[in-house]
């Protein structure tokens, strides 16, 4: 099992980055943890996406405001820095931005780790999988017409001209790499709740534990549901030259464009754990499986977000322990 360094803050420590704040020098981030929403309190009650971040690198340390982004931002000493963006394209980017651009902090030799709970095609993950992100796809930048306006069975999605840029995202393989191996070996959480709701799809892949998986996140601001839809983001994702269609979530290519256009995306990793399949069983229709009975949701939100830092701290913990390997870019040889 590799080894896992948490970090903290002491009350020296917050005395020591109030006075660099206050003194015009900015914190040197190492890693930004960006998160799309909590529940309630950062700590204490149940848990949405920043909760088990916070509680391992934040408990002690001071909120920032920072004028144009969403929550505040908490650092620790050892330059371990995150907030909730807000969930949305537009709402996720704004705070991205007003947060790198912002003079108290200085994000030149940052690494990213976007992180968040989605939704999963149930003939390639499950509930409780996490997913690490080797292509950032925009599903919404082209155009789209109702289905029985086209061909019979022909996809009703055309990719528009002028997007190239900033519709389609490669992830550093290098980083990615990193991740899965420094995940490898984590052993995830899973509830009897998720596990009876998995029995519901046929797929192997759905029924299956929870486990580490990599390919396409693709973000909407469409809650996408159904077979219909699935399958246009898997034909959008190869349309694109990407990897499989594996999460569909709400922020990560808006986030990364705005990283890009100061820092690049070579430092970027994007973590979802699957809640929720993306289209109902096949004893369900889709809007039942939108508006379930009380009692017929799935279960393992809970044991999800907790999989989701489990996955990632140990990347996050590395670069820290090893600043002097990673300042520079990630190592070139992945190692235990």
């Amino acid at each position: 099992m590799i080894e896992v360094f948490k970090t903290g803050l002491s009350a020296l420590t917050i005395s020591a980055i109030g006075a660099t704040i206050a003194s015009g020098e900015p914190v040197a981030v190492k890693v930004f943890i960006g998160t799309m929403f909590e529940i309630g309190d950062n700590t204490g009650d149940r848990a949405g996406e920043f909760q088990h971040w916070y509680e391992r690198y934040w408990t002690e340390a001071e909120p920032q405001d920072v004028p144009g982004a969403f929550k505040p931002v908490y650092c620790d000493d050892a330059g371990v820095c995150g907030a909730v963006l807000g969930m949305g394209k537009v709402n996720s980017s704004a705070s991205m931005q007003a947060i790198l651009l912002h003079p108290d902090y200085d994000f030149s030799q940052a690494y990213y780790v976007l992180s968040g709970v989605a939704g999963t095609p149930p003939s390639r993950g499950t509930i409780g999988d996490v997913v690490w992100g080797t292509w950032l796809v925009d599903y919404d930048l082209g155009h789209r017409w109702a289905p029985e306006e086209g061909e019979p069975g022909a996809p009703v999605f055309m990719p528009r001209s002028g997007y190239e840029s900033y519709r389609l995202f490669q992830l550093n393989p290098e980083l990615v790499a990193w991740g899965v191996a420094l995940s490898d070996d984590v052993e995830l959480r899973d509830s009897d709740a998720a596990r009876q709701y998995r029995q519901r799809y046929p797929d192997a892949a759905a029924q299956a534990a929870p486990g580490v998986k990599t390919g396409t996140h693709m973000t909407g601001d469409t809650f996408f549901h159904g077979p219909g839809l699935s399958n246009e983001a898997q034909y959008i994702a190869e349309l694109y030259g990407a990897d499989d269609y594996m999460i569909t979530e709400m922020e990560a290519a808006a986030i990364a464009l705005v990283i890009d256009r100061e820092h690049g995306t070579d430092r970027i990793v994007s973590l979802r754990g699957a809640v929720n399949f993306d289209q109902g069983n096949p004893n369900e229709t889709t809007l039942q499986h939108l508006d379930p009975a009380p009692g017929e949701t799935a279960g393992g939100f809970a044991e999800t977000v907790e999989n989701i830092t489990l996955v990632g701290a140990p990347l996050v913990d590395r670069i820290i322990a090893d600043w002097e390997q990673w300042k520079d870019g990630p190592p070139a040889s992945v190692a235990d």
